[in-house]
């Protein structure tokens, strides 16, 4: 297990890494501002997915949309209760839009071992850079429907837990292997 230092923890580093953190060669990259304008875009358009969502009270339902060389899109509906746990997207940078209902989002900044709330409302945008660590889920009463883009695709997030001494990693799950 790793205890993951102030840097690696900082979001506002983070989102600004992005376009400086280096490609592996011939790597196309979808940046922050595209990433949203990706998000919003299919969220917006209910017709196109809203027949795919599945509700399932055992677990948190995904399914991809759209896979590409530069990215992939996913759609996830969230129950009451439901949510991912702290996690990364490894070298990924990626954004969600929040389709229906409302998400909340935990992170924990740097120097501190205590995680800031902040809730993402229907219409509500949130995008990141590679390595970001956070907690999305549904706080609610109300079933909620995400959309997340993610550039390059996915390969690896790697699992963390809160504990007093910070976050510590416990998992790594690998892309077409773990989900």
């Amino acid at each position: 297990m790793t205890v993951l230092n102030d840097a690696v923890l900082n979001d506002a580093v983070l989102n600004h890494a992005v376009l400086n953190h280096a490609a592996a060669p011939g790597e196309v990259r979808l940046g922050q501002a595209d990433l949203r304008r990706l998000v919003a875009a299919v969220a917006a358009q209910p017709g196109s997915w809203g027949g795919l969502v599945r509700f399932d009270p055992r677990r948190r339902w995904y399914r991809r949309l759209e896979l590409a060389d530069d990215h992939e899109v996913w759609l996830l509906s969230w129950l009451p209760g439901q949510g991912t746990g702290f996690h990364d997207h490894g070298r990924a940078a990626g954004a969600f839009a929040v389709a229906l209902g409302r998400v909340r989002e935990r992170t924990v900044a740097a120097g501190h071992r205590q995680a800031r709330h902040r809730t993402v409302a229907r219409g509500g945008i949130r995008s990141f850079g590679a390595r970001y660590v956070h907690d999305v889920g549904n706080a609610s009463a109300e079933p909620a429907v995400t959309v997340h883009a993610y550039s390059p695709p996915l390969t690896v997030m790697r699992r963390y837990e809160l504990t007093d001494s910070g976050l510590v990693h416990t998992a790594t799950e690998h892309a077409e292997q773990d989900w």
